[in-house]
C-alpha cells in the first residue's frame, strides 16, 4: 500500500484503491460479521413492527395487552439502534485495521465498546438536531412569505435544500470524528466543516462517486448491496484518514 498523503487533501482514485485493498484483505471476515449484524437487527426490527401494528390494532393479529405491546416495540427500536451502531463501529475498525496493513480478526468487529456506542449516537442525533432547527426555520419562514406571495415560499424550501446538501456534504466524515476524535457535539461538526470546506467539491466527488459504486452495486440486487457496504466503508475510511490524520485519540483500537 502506497503511503497516504500528508497535505491533508482528498485523494478519491487512492481512497478507492486503498479501501478496496483493506476489504481485500479480509473480505469474509467483513461480510461474515456483516451478516451477523443483519440478521439480528432484522430480528429487533420485526419485533418493533409486530408489536407496531398490534398497537395499531391491524385486523389480523392477536390481541394482546397495550403495555406488553408496548414494551416490546420499545425494545424492538432500541435494541435495532444499539445492533446497527455496533455494526458500524466493528465495520469501521476493521477497516482501519487493514488499512494499518494488518489482517483484522472476528474479534476486530465484534468487540462492544459502549463509550464508542455513546459518542456515535449522541453527536448523530446532534447533527440531526441541527438538521431539524434548520428546517423548522425555514418552514415559519416559508408559511410567513406564502401569506405575502405563495410564489416566495419557494425560496424558504429552496435556501433549505442548498443548506442540507452542504451540510451532507461536509459532515460525511462525522462518524468517524465521533468515533477517532475527542470532541463535543457540536466540536465535532464545526470539526468537519473546517476540515471539509477547503475540500468540499472534493468531497462532493467522492460522494458522488459512492453513488455511483452503490448504484452499479444495486443492479446486483441485496446480494450486490450487502457487499458493497463494507467496501464503500473501507473506502470512506481511508478517505478519512487522507484529510484528518492517522491518530486514534479516543482508544477505539485498543485491544485488537
Amino acid at each position: 500500500m502506497t503511503a497516504a498523503p500528508e497535505n491533508g487533501r482528498l485523494h478519491v482514485l487512492k481512497a478507492v484503491e486503498d479501501g478496496w485493498n483493506a476489504f481485500a484483505k479480509a473480505p469474509w471476515t467483513f461480510l461474515l460479521y456483516q451478516a451477523l449484524v443483519v440478521v439480528i437487527a432484522l430480528c429487533f426490527a420485526f419485533l418493533a413492527t409486530i408489536n407496531g401494528l398490534r398497537l395499531a390494532s391491524f385486523e389480523g393479529l392477536s390481541e394482546i395487552h397495550p403495555a406488553g405491546a408496548t414494551l416490546g416495540l420499545i425494545i424492538g427500536l432500541i435494541g435495532y439502534v444499539i445492533t446497527m451502531l455496533w455494526g458500524a463501529i466493528g465495520i469501521i475498525r476493521g477497516a482501519w485495521i487493514s488499512l494499518e496493513g494488518q489482517k483484522p480478526t472476528f474479534r476486530t468487529f465484534t468487540r462492544w465498546d459502549g463509550n464508542a456506542t455513546r459518542r456515535l449516537f449522541i453527536k448523530g442525533i446532534s447533527l440531526i438536531a441541527v438538521i431539524l432547527i434548520i428546517a423548522i426555520i425555514t418552514l415559519v419562514a416559508g408559511l410567513g412569505l406564502a401569506q405575502i406571495n405563495r410564489g416566495l415560499a419557494v425560496a424558504p424550501a429552496a435556501v433549505f435544500v442548498i443548506i442540507y446538501v452542504y451540510l451532507i456534504i461536509n459532515q460525511k466524515f462525522l462518524p468517524f470524528i465521533a468515533l477517532f476524535e475527542k470532541k463535543t457535539p457540536f466540536e465535532a461538526i464545526a470539526r468537519g466543516r473546517k476540515v471539509i470546506d477547503p475540500s468540499w467539491w472534493m468531497v462532493a466527488w467522492f460522494f458522488i462517486v459512492e453513488a455511483v459504486l452503490y448504484a452499479i452495486a444495486g443492479l446486483f440486487q441485496y446480494g450486490g448491496l450487502f457487499v458493497v457496504f463494507p467496501v464503500l466503508t473501507c473506502i470512506s475510511t481511508a478517505a478519512y484518514r487522507q484529510l484528518f490524520g492517522k491518530e486514534d485519540q479516543t482508544g477505539l483500537l485498543s485491544g485488537n
